[in-house]
């Protein structure tokens, strides 16, 4: 253990000078620190922010913060700043960090400073901060330069308030949509997901040398296998082969540590194959680090090392007898940093004082972390400007982004006899029902926004006053609705039944009814304890929507409906009735001034169905990507998706030439190029995604029909034709053989290329691999 006779005091200390190499600072940093620093930097605090270091107004308290932290240990990461109470402003928010920032790094023995680390889903969680689709919506762009934008912007307003992490991107695949998780994903297609995930690290990190103070470190999770738990709960075992977690779970991981040079991962709270993330050592070591070469750090998820033991308000796994041996096996199989609090790691000294572990795994666990805080120019300057951060925060070329990637994300799933868009000058007054009309419609992990625009908003401000814009919420969903309220109670049937009368009331003279319906914050959310669940059993609408939606439809009137929710609903009976459908998911701040423009035609809808619409909860699984012995059929029943991935209708059509391949056959190690062209047909500019899907057709294991392999989002005017290319490399054809062999087999190849995974959108021809 070393003592604290070796440290250097003065200001001249190597780890301090900012002209020598960062390898040779934290050499010498990690020579100085005793166990108990070195257990210090792998926790954090969250909640007990407000024990430790603030007021109850959520201002630093020095004196508090002394009596906390007397020892001069340090800390190693503070989480959610911006999550203090009374809602601060980035101004305040920016003196807060440097507040606790400045104490650790004068009241600590060797100046460490912390990492901040916050929620970035979609935007930061904050007050005033920019609110971006949620990565469910985002996904349906098919847009990864908006989606590195987005996420830049993301970066930048984190990190002008202090922050240095962000806990995301959400690279699962979602393959239950029973799951309340969905909506943080970018859906079920690991090529999507993968590409989608590159272009969020890229937007958070940049290229890593965090020079210009403008980016932070990326967090993928969650590793491995999340999104497809067991009965679509949360956090429950996850069911799959060796061959399906490295062909279908993996490979967005691997990705984005391979293309972006992710920094840090985040362990996920399942288990594969009766071993939990977090003490996983195959996992964790073997594969993250050893095999991938990933040199950064690992994060818990929130508790997730308590869980390894038993945590009574949620579960337990029952592989640890305490947090002292959950401790012991997390840092064994590899997690770095203990979030949200200390609970388990704050063992670790004893832990080695006893011999359980040596002191040497400590110096493994926290080198990466302390580099990315030296790279990170936190040791030489981490103060940031406060006046910098009010006025970057929200900013109205924020606004922008927020506006493109929420017009993009809209898909168009139905348009009977061209309904849309509609035309103001022969509309006199138009119904605008349903219970998500007039209420924020952000999602989970949000902040508050300083421009917010609900539907109800949107619709009146376009149609300032042209015609009569009536409105009725027709039902409730659930009573408030609030993401962050733990219990969920139902609306009542009879009070719901109640508003669907005065909802037909106020629609019986209308031209058309417009219906803004769906689910809300908490009819699909992260399910984290057993008070505060957010899975389902069931995808129909929530409460009497289908009753009110019959209402609707049956006053004669062309109804119009637009769908807000976290994950892909049971909308057979809308489907039937309704003129025309267009699923919005959560798009952010920019809701109502979007949706306004798509209605009456300023903007097209080009968004793409990231994730398969099954016909009920006994249609899943429905992603498309299933085996040929899969989807053989049902008594009284299709087996097929009500809407496929990838599909997306649009106000202009679109034709697709005849399939060229550079080249048809090849030999394994080879590549090739496969172009179509594509023609706007109709009178609309619009935009399509062309899509490339492959299928090996015999093989030594069974392939899926079909794998999203390329993409490619292009913008046409009417009677514009351009030539779309897309590359076939050896990845694009190979797979986990019978002897697990990652390797291309000579065969033939299904070439299909069209505007969704069906495969009556799709045209094909064959490649041969010698």
């Amino acid at each position: 253990m070393n003592s604290e006779s070796n440290v250097t005091t003065t200001d001249t200390a190597i780890y301090k000078d900012s002209s020598l190499s960062i390898q040779k600072r934290l050499d010498h940093l990690l020579s100085l620190m005793t166990v108990e620093e070195k257990a210090a930097q792998m926790v954090g605090v969250w909640n007990e922010k407000a024990d430790t270091l603030l007021n109850a107004n959520g201002e630093f308290d020095l004196e508090k913060a002394k009596d906390s932290y007397s020892e001069g240990h340090g800390l190693g990461q503070v989480g959610r700043p911006n999550e203090v109470v009374n809602g601060k402003s980035a101004r305040e928010i920016a003196t807060l960090t440097n507040e606790i920032q400045k104490f650790f790094m004068e009241h600590s023995r060797l100046g460490i400073p912390v990492i901040f680390h916050e929620e970035c889903l979609h935007g930061l969680a904050a007050t005033n901060a920019t609110s971006f689709p949620q990565p469910i919506a985002m996904a349906g762009t098919f847009n990864p330069d908006l989606i590195e934008s987005m996420y830049g912007i993301s970066a930048l307003e984190a990190r002008v308030r202090g922050g240095h992490q962000a806990l995301t991107p959400v690279v699962d695949i979602a393959r239950d949509p029973r799951w309340g998780r969905v909506e943080e994903t970018f859906g079920e297609d690991p090529y999507l997901v993968g590409r989608m995930g590159v272009a969020a690290v890229k937007g958070f990190q940049g290229d890593a040398s965090f020079s210009d103070k403008k980016r932070v470190l990326a967090t993928l999770k969650h590793f491995a296998a999340h999104g497809d738990p067991e009965a679509g709960m949360n956090c429950a075992p996850v069911n799959v082969s060796m061959r399906e977690l490295r062909e279908v779970f993996l490979p967005p991981f691997k990705n984005a540590i391979d293309e972006a040079g992710v920094i840090s991962v985040m362990a996920s709270y399942n288990e594969i194959d009766g071993v939990p993330s977090h003490a996983n050592k195959w996992l964790l070591q073997d594969l993250l680090r050893d095999e991938w070469g990933f040199e950064g750090f690992v994060v818990s998820d929130y508790y997730a090392i308590w869980e390894l033991s038993d945590r009574p308000d949620t579960h337990g796994h029952h592989i640890a007898k305490d947090g002292k041996e959950a401790a012991k096996l997390a840092i064994e199989a590899g997690v770095n940093i203990e979030l949200p609090e200390p609970n388990a790691y704050k063992n670790i000294v004893e832990l080695v004082s006893e011999g359980a572990l040596k002191e040497s795994r400590l110096d493994e666990m926290v080198r990466p972390m302390l580099y990315w805080k030296f790279k990170l120019g936190l040791f030489d300057d981490p103060f940031v400007d406060p006046e910098e951060a009010e006025k970057i925060s929200g900013a109205e070329e924020h606004r922008d982004v927020a506006k493109q990637a929420a017009s993009e994300s809209v898909t168009l799933l139905k348009n009977n006899n061209d309904i849309l868009p509609l035309d103001k000058n022969k509309i006199k007054k138009m119904a605008v029902i349903g219970p998500n009309v007039n209420r924020s419609l952000l999602g989970g992990y949000s902040g508050r926004p300083v421009h917010e625009s609900t539907f109800l908003d949107g619709i009146k401000e376009k149609v300032n006053g042209q015609f009569e814009v009536v409105y009725s919420e027709g039902c409730k969903i659930t009573i408030g609705g609030s993401w962050e309220e733990d219990e969920v109670v139902l609306a009542d049937p009879e009070e719901n039944r109640k508003l669907i009368e005065e909802a037909k009331e106020t629609a019986k003279d209308a031209d058309v009814i417009v219906l803004a319906i769906g689910g809300n914050d908490q009819t699909s959310r992260e399910s984290w304890a057993l008070n505060h669940m957010g899975d389902r059993t069931n995808l129909e609408m929530v409460g009497q929507q289908n009753e009110l939606v019959q209402a609707m439809v049956e006053t004669g009137k062309p109804v119009v409906a637009f769908l807000f929710n976290g994950k892909p609903l049971a909308i057979n009976d809308l489907n039937q009735h309704a003129d025309a459908i267009l699923e919005c998911w959560y798009i952010g701040q920019e809701t109502g001034n979007t949706v306004a423009d798509i209605l009456f035609g300023d903007l097209n809808p080009g968004g793409k169905l990231p994730i398969s619409f099954p016909r009920s909860v006994g249609h899943i699984p429905a992603f498309y990507n299933h085996k040929p012995s899969a989807r053989r059929g049902y008594l009284f029943d299709d087996a097929s998706p009500l809407f496929p991935f990838g599909f997306g209708l649009s106000y202009t059509t679109f034709s697709i030439g005849d399939i060229k391949l550079n080249k048809s056959v090849i030999n394994p190690d080879e590549s090739t190029e496969v172009s179509v062209d594509v023609t706007n047909t109709g009178s609309r500019e619009g935009t399509e995604v062309v899509q490339l899907y492959i299928r090996d057709k015999v093989s030594s294991v069974t392939r899926p029909v079909k794998e999203l392999k390329g993409f490619k989002k292009i913008w046409l005017k009417p009677g514009e034709t351009k030539t779309v290319t897309l590359e076939i490399t050896p990845s694009s054809l190979a797979f986990y053989d019978i002897h697990m062999d990652y390797t291309v087999e000579p065969g033939e190849f299904d070439i299909m290329i069209g505007n969704s995974s069906d495969s009556n959108d799709l045209k094909s021809t064959m490649l041969t691999v010698n």
